[in-house]
């Protein structure tokens, strides 16, 4: 196209391409930890032998008016990509404190778009909450690249013992007429019957007939009903992600600046989080999320703020690809807009409420719908883009993820990988995101913020652990089991 060689960008990569803005930039940010140190000679050796092996991360993004193409980097260095740098620390500052400041400061600048969309930077000597002597490595990757989950498999064959990405089939670039078929129709009919299926067999059988018509007929009456519900569930879905009400209004929610904080606590003990989640019939999802809503909640509190009946709506993404086809890299999830009650403040009263509120969700289109969402924002000019995504923008509070990284301690370049955390971007006008992340036995929240909404992401972030400890407190006075 255009006399280009190379890719087509699919159009829902291409939507996260163009929702880069001064206060939001499309990028995923994070943190490794590991001791001992290693140094840039070796972290750029192992980046040049196994990132690379993924096209994507020597590939720059030429864009046109109708889209993006993926095309090789011809300059391509690898010394460009993975650089060092020299912590900033105030005086008395950690160099937990200071990492944190740079990650900050990172989150809001551009990545060159000469290049391809991904840079690392390697701190090698730092000195982690522990004491123990290492190094630190700070990633940024561009959204369009990939979802959190099939970074979760770039991950993988980058540290020791890590493995080659599957080779995939050439296939010649799509042209404009393909966008129909790669962009709405294979994802929500053929990738993600998977993901449908807890809508019920009715539904899935309902999809499963988009794709084979012949086999359509043969159901009869029944496979027409399945339909017509399949249908009946799809338009409820569109009017409520259509009628969504505004957020309650709190300090959070406004127009946002320029700047960005992060922060991030100690790992929980994932064994204690399952634990209470047994005790209580809720899954490991709703402790989290309740945690979240408990923290949020009481922030607002300290700050003098009235939470009494509120609420905020954070949009979660949810997966809708096989963990096996992870290493093809791109986006392939929906968004489903999760109300968090912040303003109740018993925890046990809390989590039953976020359990309810999630098992609404689950037999929901919704991501499906949202999914669709971004593949149509992929085709419009960008001001047209951006106009129909800040309707989510307007009713948002925050962005959540919840990312199941690997159980077992990873090592990188013969040093142990002793913390790990990222943070999700944010679109248009919402100022925060939280990131949840599993690793090694423990789970992690991570919270970035807009400093003019939200200056102290610490101050959220040390809410964590005391809102697992008091839901943990009272799940042990309960009788044991679920609610009835």
């Amino acid at each position: 196209m255009l006399g280009l060689s190379g890719e087509r960008m699919s159009k829902v990569d291409t939507a996260w391409l163009r929702m880069d803005c001064p206060s939001n930039l499309m990028l995923i940010n994070g943190v490794w930890a590991v001791s001992p140190g290693i140094t840039l000679a070796q972290l750029r050796d192992r980046a040049a032998q196994r990132l690379t092996q993924y096209p994507r991360f020597r590939q720059r993004v030429v864009q046109d008016a109708a889209g993006a193409t993926w095309v090789e980097d011809e300059r391509f260095d690898i010394a460009a990509h993975v650089e060092p740098l020299t912590l900033k620390r105030k005086r008395g500052q950690s160099h937990q404190q200071a990492l944190a400041d740079a990650v900050g400061r990172l989150a809001s600048v551009p990545l060159n778009a000469r290049r391809p969309l991904w840079h690392f930077y390697l701190v090698e000597n730092f000195v982690g909450e522990d004491g123990e002597p290492g190094s630190a490595l700070i990633v940024r990757i561009h959204h369009c690249i990939a979802d959190g989950i099939a970074l979760i498999s770039v991950i993988m064959s980058l540290v020791d013992g890590g493995s080659e990405p599957p080779k995939r089939q050439h296939r010649s670039p799509a042209g404009a007429e393909d966008w129909l078929s790669d962009a709405l129709i294979k994802p929500l009919a053929g990738l993600t019957v998977r993901a449908i299926d807890m809508a019920g067999e009715g539904a899935a059988r309902s999809l499963h007939a988009l794709l084979d018509p012949e086999k359509a007929m043969q159901h009869g009456l029944a496979g027409s009903a399945d339909a017509a519900r399949m249908a009946w569930q799809v338009v409820n879905d569109a009017a409520a992600l259509a009628l969504m009400p505004d957020d309650s209004p709190t300090r959070l929610k406004g127009e946002p600046g320029t700047a960005k904080r992060v922060a991030w606590c100690p790992p929980l003990p994932l064994d204690d989080v399952k634990a209470v989640g047994r005790a209580l019939g809720c899954s490991v999802n709703d402790v989290l999320l309740s945690c979240v809503a408990g923290a949020i909640g009481g922030y607002l509190r300290d700050c003098g703020d009235d939470t009494a009946g509120k609420e905020i709506r954070a949009m979660i993404p949810v997966n809708l690809r096989p963990m096996e086809e992870a290493w093809k890299l791109g986006n392939h999830f929906g968004l489903a807009p999760l109300v968090l009650p912040i303003g109740i403040e018993n925890p046990i009263q809390r989590i039953y409420e976020v359990r309810h509120r999630m098992a609404a969700l689950k037999g929901s289109t919704q991501p499906l719908l949202a999914f669709g969402l971004l593949a149509v924002a992929g085709l419009m000019v960008k001001p047209a883009q951006d106009a129909l995504l800040n309707l989510f923008g307007r009713k948002t509070t925050a962005v959540m993820t919840n990312v199941p990284g690997p159980r077992e301690p990873l090592a990188l370049c013969g040093a142990r990988v002793t913390q790990c955390m990222f943070w999700v971007p944010q679109t248009g006008s919402v100022g925060l995101g939280v990131s949840i992340l599993s690793y090694g036995g423990g789970v992690q929240f991570g919270v970035i913020t807009d400093t003019v909404l939200c200056p102290e992401p610490q101050r959220i972030i040390d809410a964590f652990a005391p809102e697992f400890e008091a839901l943990s407190t009272l799940t042990l006075m309960l009788p044991w089991g679920p609610e009835e």
